[in-house]
């Protein structure tokens, strides 16, 4: 089992950053990927990106590129989603998803944060 939470969401005024945190526990040698995804109201789930979780490289939505990035922490168990530039599109709820080595999808989820982007 794999267990990841996310934290950092808040509300940015429209133009600033914010960055957000998630942290995996449990089996997380198992993980083999680290996805971003969000959801805005009344649209469906988008994917943001993700982070190979022993490599570190990164794929990113191509409307996202330049303004979001997804890095891990020293710590190892930890990956972080910067976000720059913020629109008030951007508003949603941001999910951190780890996909293990023996599954087709991503098949742990954590609770979300909100992110609101607004003056």
């Amino acid at each position: 089992q794999v267990q990841v939470a996310e934290s950092g969401g808040g509300v940015v005024q429209p133009g600033g950053s914010l960055r957000l945190s998630c942290a995996a526990s449990g089996r997380t040698v198992s993980i083999y990927l680290m996805g971003w995804f969000r959801q805005a109201p009344g649209k469906e789930r988008e994917f943001v990106g993700r982070i190979h979780w022993s490599a570190g490289s990164t794929y990113y939505a191509d409307s996202l590129k330049g303004r979001f990035t997804i890095s891990r922490g020293n710590a190892k168990n930890t990956v972080y989603l910067q976000m720059n530039s913020l629109k008030p599109e951007d508003t949603a709820v941001y999910y951190c998803a780890g996909r293990t080595n023996w599954s087709s999808d991503y098949n742990y989820w954590g609770q979300g944060t909100q992110v609101t982007v607004s003056s």
